[in-house]
């Protein structure tokens, strides 16, 4: 009997020493500096969705930019409704039903995730961050789209810094 309770406890302890730590999935971006600097970017609050999922089921999900303007407005995934970031007002979104399937996304990762915790917060059940971002789609290969609605090759890498991570010679990176 007392090793039962010895192996309960010692199962219950390992529960509990796992709740602090991060969620850290095994998603990846192919590029191991890029990977890197994404997981240590994130605190993986919302559940992450990789860029093969988001693209096959593009269709039958909503895209939620959450970059400036001005790199929403140069190319975004096709479909995407801008939301922002640092003007991102939760009534603006008063349309969406807290039940569609919403995948937001930005540059890396980042800001998305901090926009998808607050849609979680103001009661949207299924919101995902998109691991590696806009970034990961185009090193995908995956269009992107102007406002015009044609394909395009220009991609805002928001400064010299981060364009580094756009390793897609096919992709423009602007700034």
């Amino acid at each position: 009997m007392r090793q039962w309770i010895l192996i309960f406890f010692s199962i219950f302890a390992s529960l509990l020493s796992c709740n602090g730590q991060k969620n850290i999935p095994p998603i990846s971006c192919e590029n191991t500096a890029f990977d890197k600097k994404v997981k240590s970017m994130l605190n993986f609050d919302v559940p992450t969705v990789d860029i093969e999922f988001a693209h096959k089921n593009q269709e039958k999900l909503l895209f939620l930019d959450a970059r400036a303007w001005e790199e929403f407005e140069m190319s975004h995934i096709q479909n995407a409704r801008y939301i922002g970031f640092n003007n991102f007002d939760i009534s603006k979104i008063k349309d969406i039903a807290k039940d569609k399937k919403i995948i937001v996304y930005c540059s890396i990762g980042y800001r998305s995730e901090i926009i998808s915790k607050k849609l979680k917060e103001n009661g949207f059940q299924n919101v995902f961050n998109l691991y590696g971002s806009i970034f990961e789609w185009c090193n995908k290969g995956y269009p992107i789209f102007d406002m015009n609605g044609n394909e395009t090759k220009n991609l805002h890498t928001y400064n010299k810094k981060w364009s580094q991570y756009v390793y897609n010679e096919d992709i423009m990176k602007k700034w």
